[in-house]
């Protein structure tokens, strides 16, 4: 990893970390659209590559290969942006069901039922099942959605490391905290196709089989997890409580 002078080698970390970014590249298409082409996503991933190689310092507390994991992959999710991939009827749909679930969990105090989502929106169930489908790809989540406007670079703020801001490690703790909430609340077959997506690795085929269901309807209750994943949390709103759980009720306290 060191030249004879004690430098980063640059060459060799390009020839040792160019399966990583293919890697990555991969991972990413199976969440993709067939119109993006996976030689673009390496060649923004080679780029990120050597990015991470410049900036790279031992004295931020990370390995290198986690720290190249992510500048590759914000990369290649840079490249997307930069080349609109995303139709921007589909961004506005997204954003739609979105608002749409946020206005709904506050009214109904519960997650929203596909009919009602589709009711909000004035559209058919096939119509807004539809726009589920076709979203595969909007379920990335920029990794901008988590900074602050005008803020620091958000890989650099999230590196761990002795000079971390104490509001910035207390405002990533809430995140996380809100995130973990939002899963939680989320209905229970959108639980299941998130876990076995992201914990056990199966792809939306594999998943359909457990589930009993199309390949097409597992690809519309991920888009719809994700999009209230984002309503939950990037909206700033509290996440709907979990179910109380069924037994006695609590004893009431005694003020005296």
């Amino acid at each position: 990893m060191y030249d004879a002078k004690a430098n980063l080698d640059k060459g060799y970390l390009v020839e040792t970390h160019a399966p990583l970014v293919k890697r990555i590249a991969y991972q990413l298409m199976s969440r993709l659209p067939a119109s993006v082409d996976v030689d673009d996503l390496i060649q923004n991933g080679m780029i990120g590559l050597l990015d991470a190689i410049g900036r790279y310092q031992d004295g931020l507390g990370a390995q290198f290969e986690t720290y190249a994991v992510q500048r590759v992959r914000g990369a290649m999710l840079d490249g997307l942006r930069e080349n609109d991939w995303l139709p921007r009827s589909l961004r506005r749909d997204m954003r739609r069901i979105e608002s749409a679930i946020h206005s709904l969990e506050q009214q109904n105090g519960r997650a929203p039922s596909e009919t009602e989502l589709a009711a909000a929106l004035g559209v058919s169930l096939d119509e807004y099942q539809h726009m589920l489908h076709e979203a595969r790809g909007h379920q990335l989540v920029y990794l901008e959605d988590f900074s602050r406007d005008g803020d620091d670079d958000y890989l650099e703020r999230h590196l761990v490391h002795q000079g971390s801001d104490p509001l910035d490690m207390l405002e990533d703790a809430d995140m996380r905290r809100r995130l973990v909430s939002a899963i939680e609340a989320l209905p229970e077959r959108e639980q299941m196709v998130m876990a076995l997506y992201y914990d056990e690795d199966l792809n939306l085929r594999e998943i359909g089989e457990v589930l009993g269901v199309t390949e097409s309807r597992v690809c519309q209750l991920h888009s719809q997890a994700v999009a209230r994943l984002r309503a939950s949390t990037l909206s700033g709103a509290a996440p709907l409580p979990t179910p109380a759980r069924r037994g006695r009720p609590p004893k009431k306290q005694v003020h005296g």
